[in-house]
């Protein structure tokens, strides 16, 4: 569904991203970690098209998305959170999900009646007509992702969806995510510090290290990697995942 070859970002002389190339299917949730630093929220900013690549090439379900904005890309169904929460706060709960859903269907794309269940399932229901400001912040960020998915998103991103949480808000994180999987069937990448989260949650994982892919495999694979026990994760979070 989202495809990455040879794609690289510079930024004067200083190589952000380089020649990095991967795949996610559609239904496959995919880790994108590494140390602070190493390239990932670059990644997703060339994927969402605020930025764009010096050199490579991305497709999108077999489109070539090179030379395409942001706003473009977002139409033609990539969706994506942000590690700095940015909701309309003088909007309501329900309208800021109600401005993806009216972007979704002027795109032709048919408002997925999941949305409704997506509410129920991350507690938003008794919450539409709150002020989107007047919201915890746990709460904030699950309505993020619910504004992703009224795109009906081919492609979903989710930088640190889980950070600021609890153990316990992490866990329901992680359950509702699942079910995403399940209902939605689309692509997804996410970035997180949370290592048991990301194991637990990621079909695969492409490690970054100083903007370039070190590993990639099952969060087995991952967790017995010496290149990544190296750079990132350390012996110890090693044998604890």
């Amino acid at each position: 569904m989202l495809v990455l070859e040879d794609i690289s970002k510079q930024f004067g002389g200083v190589r952000a991203v380089s020649h990095v190339s991967f795949e996610v299917a559609a239904g496959e949730v995919r880790g994108l970690i590494g140390p602070n630093g190493a390239g990932k929220t670059t990644v997703i900013n060339l994927i969402s098209g605020l930025l764009t690549q010096t050199s490579g090439t991305l497709f999108l379900d077999g489109e070539l998305l090179n030379g395409q904005g942001s706003a473009d890309r977002t139409r033609k169904g990539i969706a994506r959170t942000f590690q700095n929460l940015r909701i309309f706060e003088n909007l309501s709960v329900g309208q800021n999900i109600e401005v993806a859903q009216i972007t979704a269907q002027s795109e032709g794309h048919a408002d997925s009646p999941a949305i409704s269940e997506a509410i129920e399932r991350f507690d938003l229901a008794g919450k539409l007509a709150m002020p989107a400001n007047a919201l915890s912040y746990g709460h904030l960020r699950r309505l993020e992702i619910v504004r992703a998915l009224a795109l009906n998103p081919k492609v979903l991103m989710l930088d640190e969806p889980a950070a600021g949480m609890n153990e316990q808000e992490t866990a329901e994180l992680a359950a509702g995510l699942e079910w995403v999987k399940t209902r939605f069937g689309c692509a997804t990448l996410v970035i997180d510090h949370d290592l048991k989260f990301i194991m637990t949650l990621c079909d695969r994982i492409t490690v970054l290290n100083m903007g370039a892919v070190i590993a990639e495999g099952t969060p087995r694979d991952i967790t017995t990697n010496q290149d990544v026990i190296d750079a990132y994760l350390g012996e110890d979070h090693s044998n604890a995942a």
